[in-house]
């Protein structure tokens, strides 16, 4: 319980302190977080200091390579606290040629250097090491690759759908 009610005093103290011109990456370091959390060209952002509510704008979607990749959508929200984040949206990471919505990232112990990324059925750990400095972040041509809106079929099944439409004329 004195834990966390000095978690929670460490966190109002930190979010009061914020100045305007902090940049995303001092609110992060703020929140006991990596400033790699987030990838080179934040355009602009946006912190509620009562609620921890943010906003980051990217001036486009990009991946960076860490131990997996991960992909930043343009538009990313989600709630700051000290040493985490939850309600996160606009970050996937890929594990196994899967991609999977980041929903949350939290520092267990600063000192222990070690992150998790919650991705709603497990928690992907990480050494903090790799997070310590925001990275380039590559163009991401295709969108839907990782909003799922681009199914992957297997060849077969492309086969039959070609092959489905070439003889329906025939009598």
């Amino acid at each position: 319980m004195h834990r966390v009610l000095h978690l929670l005093i460490i966190s109002s103290v930190t979010i009061s302190i914020l100045a305007e011109n902090d940049s995303i990456y001092d609110v992060l370091k703020a929140h006991a977080l990596p400033m790699g959390l987030l990838p080179k060209g934040v355009k602009e952002f946006n912190v509620d200091t009562k609620t921890g509510q943010f906003s980051v704008f990217l001036n486009r979607s990009c991946k960076a390579k860490y131990e997996s990749e991960i992909h930043y959508e343009a538009n990313i929200t989600g709630t700051i606290g000290y040493g985490s984040i939850g309600g996160l949206t606009g970050i996937t990471a890929q594990e196994l040629f899967l991609w999977f919505p980041v929903k949350g990232i939290r520092v267990d112990i600063p000192s222990s250097g070690v992150i998790y990324f919650d991705v709603g059925v497990v928690r992907k750990q990480y050494s903090m090491a790799l997070f310590e400095t925001p990275r380039d972040c590559v163009a991401v041509e295709n969108e839907d690759e990782f909003r799922g809106d681009n199914k992957i079929r297997s060849s077969m099944l492309q086969f039959y759908e070609v092959d489905e439409s070439v003889g329906r004329n025939i009598v």
